[in-house]
């Protein structure tokens, strides 16, 4: 039987180049980036050879950061002086080197540019003069498949540093892009702690993976972390941690110290231990520096700093690092043996995401941190609470229909119901936020409970008098009825001093349900002011009118 001649090495090689030379020519800078992500960095140099300055140019943008050493490696020299050369043109064309540092919105213009126009480069020689951080931010700006594209020009050892500062959601969707190869790499170039959160946020085959890329000891290092839930203090805690003992002297400490290469950021202070590794105080930093070498440890250490438990949720940890201005704190476990440390950034990160979740929460979305989601996902999240909303809203006008002909007869009580149901909306919104705020902060606890209640009717109540007051008058000169606007006044009395109350005990209540009341607190408040304010005006209506 004949077999069909299967093709040579040398019409792959021209196929390929002339899928390139297509994919250029019709500005398909995917595509093209596509295809070199599946090429050997050798291969790619020897194509480039064979394209013409423009097609050159045009390819070598589209190749990332990450390869671009690899195949600059492989071209001759000649070739590296071109491109070189030719880079610095565009460069120039480009404005890239255009003053931008304290300027967010022309750097997210140029890299806008860049991308609109396939030169890629431009954008790899901006990331390279911005700190990690900024670089996160902008690839939060993008879209998608543009913050893919951007994600590929920059350099192998800044993507760990930038990784650190992705939001989660957007970390995960571009780690889970990344070949294994390069995500096992800049997994090493993370922090344990930051690396234990990418480990969370990427599938589990993915995250198993990187486990077992790396070398026993650390990996050990990692399973122990994982262990704990992330939101707690054992989630939240790095090993890199220096330990002491109390019977050695500063001379003894301070030549240990000078062996090491570097010290652990935010290293302001030595953790004391006994030989069983239980926790028995802290030593700063700063009394070593100034102590004499011969100047024991125990006379120097204090013992009265608590450490914070794994077990601790990390809104109590947060808690406490702003009540006592820490820089970093102990981690024991159930026996008091010493398992890490939580630093200041773990924390500023904690509160970051607090306080997004609560101002998200208000609009009833959940973890919605890409602004670029897909509208599949998006949607699918804000449907949630949309349904919940519709239903709330229906109840509402289930109690409007309950008075239909006293609106039929009455046309005026129709024009003034919105006032009645928003004042007690937006009376109601304030103390559910003020309550909200307690409940994070921790200062709202069961001992300070009632005397919030009975002040936030307080001010319902003047509120409510005042408002009232102001209402009725001027529905009275609208419509020329008294009775109209006795009944809005007491309406809205009502209403004010039921939303106080209701935004106060509403959150308490779904807290003690297990629900969060940042996401459902504003839906059911909503739902009572509405109902309330509603049939307290037709009611009293009813009563008074017909």
């Amino acid at each position: 039987m004949k077999r069909d001649p299967q093709p040579d090495s040398n019409d792959l090689i021209a196929t390929e180049i002339e899928r390139l030379r297509a994919m250029l020519a019709h500005d398909q800078g995917k595509r093209a980036r596509s295809l070199l992500k599946r090429m050997h960095p050798a291969k790619i140099a020897s194509l480039l050879e064979t394209l013409t300055p423009p097609q050159r140019m045009a390819a070598w943008h589209q190749i990332d950061a990450r390869t671009e050493t690899k195949v600059l490696a492989h071209l001759s020299s000649a070739l590296q002086v071109r491109l070189a050369r030719d880079l610095e043109a565009d460069a120039g064309a480009g404005g890239a080197d255009t003053p931008m540092e304290d300027e967010p919105e022309t750097q997210l213009r140029l890299v806008l540019e860049a991308l609109d126009q396939g030169k890629l480069k431009r954008i790899a020689r901006l990331f390279r003069k911005l700190h990690p951080a900024r670089i996160a931010g902008l690839l939060e700006s993008l879209p998608a498949t543009e913050r893919a594209a951007a994600w590929d020009m920059i350099d192998s050892e800044r993507t760990a540093k930038v990784l650190r500062h992705l939001h989660e959601e957007v970390r995960r969707g571009l780690a889970a892009e990344m070949d294994l190869e390069h995500l096992v790499e800049a997994a090493r170039g993370l922090e344990a702690d930051d690396l234990v959160d990418l480990i969370q946020d990427l599938p589990t085959a993915t995250g198993r993976q990187i486990l077992e890329a790396m070398d026993r000891r650390e990996r050990e290092r990692l399973q122990s972390m994982l262990s704990y839930p992330e939101d707690s203090a054992g989630g939240l805690m790095n090993m890199d941690q220096i330990a002491v003992r109390a019977n050695i002297n500063v001379g003894t400490l301070l030549r240990y110290l000078r062996l090491r290469e570097d010290l652990p950021s935010n290293t302001d202070k030595f953790f004391v231990i006994d030989r069983k590794h239980h926790y028995q105080g802290i030593l700063r930093a700063r009394r070593v520096l100034t102590a004499r070498p011969e100047t024991p440890v125990s006379d120097l250490m204090e013992t009265d700093v608590e450490p914070v438990p794994a077990d601790q949720p990390s809104d109590a940890v947060a808690r406490r690092f702003e009540e006592q201005d820490l820089t970093s704190a102990p981690v024991v476990d159930a026996q008091g043996r010493l398992l890490g440390r939580i630093t200041i950034d773990d924390v500023v990160d904690v509160i970051r995401e607090q306080a997004a979740h609560a101002m998200m929460g208000m609009a009833g979305l959940d973890e919605e941190t890409d602004m670029f989601a897909p509208v599949l996902a998006s949607s699918r999240r804000r449907a949630v609470w949309l349904g919940i909303n519709l239903i709330t809203a229906f109840l509402a006008a289930w109690v409007i229909g309950l008075f239909e002909g006293t609106l039929q007869q009455v046309v005026a009580l129709a024009v003034l119901m919105p006032i009645v149901a928003s004042m007690g909306g937006i009376a109601g919104s304030q103390t559910l936020t003020l309550v909200i705020r307690g409940l994070a902060t921790g200062q709202l606890a069961g001992g300070n409970t009632r005397i919030l209640l009975l002040k936030e009717a307080g001010i319902g109540l003047l509120n409510g008098l005042l408002w009232a007051l102001v209402v009725a008058a001027l529905a009275i000169l609208w419509f020329g009825n008294w009775a109209i606007g006795g009944i809005i006044a007491v309406a809205i009395l009502l209403n004010l001093i039921c939303a106080a109350i209701s935004g106060v005990v509403i959150p308490l209540l779904l807290r003690r349900l297990g629900i969060d009341p940042a996401l459902a607190g504003s839906v059911v408040l909503t739902t009572v002011t509405d109902i309330v304010g509603f049939f307290a005006f037709l009611g009293l209506a009813t009563l008074i009118l017909l």
